[in-house]
């Protein structure tokens, strides 16, 4: 691989959790590539991975807590090198395409995805975790006006200096969702990169429930717009609002023509409006003090 990163200022970190089918031939794969920073953040597997990978001679540290993301900012509080590849450790992911993140360091890249639907092998993706994904994807686009392809995979790049802008407290799969927030917030340059993507070994374990951790992650894109995008935030709740009043206004308004008068319930329905639209005017007003920090923070950098 012709470049001008000196490998050895690249870390490869691997957060694993019951991985031994795989974990072995991930760590010879990087180091025939020519990468010998690797770390890899075990999660207290029950078969024997962190063993698997010490005999290999790469760097494992067992994890502290629980949670993909508990790992990820472990591993980030320790490391140290210019440049951090991450990759999981289910060998759904290709260690020889390693090369399209290289690059687009070179490029100038502070933070890199790799695309996993750019290239989906057979059974990658069930229909539901497809259809998951996209809208999720769409999801993240309206609220923070990025619109990126993938925005939960876990084959990723960043430079230290990303890292050290990064505030991250998701301990779970929320976390992919958090640092790609936090990047756009940061106004990081973000790159996406083809990548491919397979379907998981047949003896390995997937760890990520689509219904539940979906809604977790949905749940995270919208209350991380709360402060990221306050006009977006505001704007879903105050129609929302809006809505509900405007659904129990008709009901009144029909019960009146009926000769039923709800006094109580009318003026119920008075000031859930009014709140729907305190809300717009909350978008508004957090709109533009979001602006003027961004602005501030670009003074800041210039200097």
């Amino acid at each position: 691989m012709s470049s001008t990163i000196n490998l050895d200022d690249v870390c490869i970190f691997i957060p694993t959790l019951n991985e031994s089918h795989t974990i072995g031939n991930l760590i010879d794969e990087f180091k025939s590539l020519g990468f010998s920073n690797i770390l890899v953040v075990d999660g207290h597997s029950k078969d024997g991975t962190a063993d698997i990978a010490m005999k290999k001679g790469v760097n494992v540290v067992m994890q502290t807590g629980k949670g993909k993301g508990q790992a990820v900012i472990q591993a980030f509080d320790s490391i140290d090198s210019p440049y951090i590849i991450m990759i999981d450790g289910d060998n759904t992911y290709l260690p020889d395409e390693v090369n399209r993140f290289i690059e687009a360091f070179e490029q100038g890249a502070g933070h890199i995805i790799g695309d996993r639907f750019a290239n989906p092998g057979k059974g990658a993706f069930t229909k539901l975790n497809s259809l998951g994904n996209r809208i999720l994807n769409k999801m993240f686009g309206f609220a923070y006006g990025i619109w990126l392809s993938d925005i939960l995979s876990g084959y990723r790049g960043f430079t230290s200096e990303t890292i050290s802008m990064l505030t991250l407290n998701q301990t779970g799969f929320e976390i992919e969702t958090e640092m790609t927030v936090e990047c756009v917030r940061n106004e990081v340059e973000i790159k996406v990169v083809p990548i491919t993507y397979l379907a998981r070994a047949g003896a390995a374990a997937t760890k990520l429930n689509p219904i539940t951790d979906g809604f977790r992650i949905g749940r995270t894109i919208f209350n991380m717009a709360k402060i990221n995008n306050p006009l977006f935030y505001f704007s879903v709740m105050g129609s929302v609002t809006i809505l509900t009043g405007l659904i129990i206004g008709a009901y009144v308004v029909n019960e009146w023509l009926l000769g039923v008068t709800h006094v109580l319930l009318a003026l119920f329905t008075t000031l859930i409006i009014m709140s729907g639209l305190q809300m717009f005017i909350f978008a508004m007003m957090g709109d533009l003090i979001v602006s003027l920090h961004k602005e501030t923070m670009r003074s800041i950098r210039k200097k």
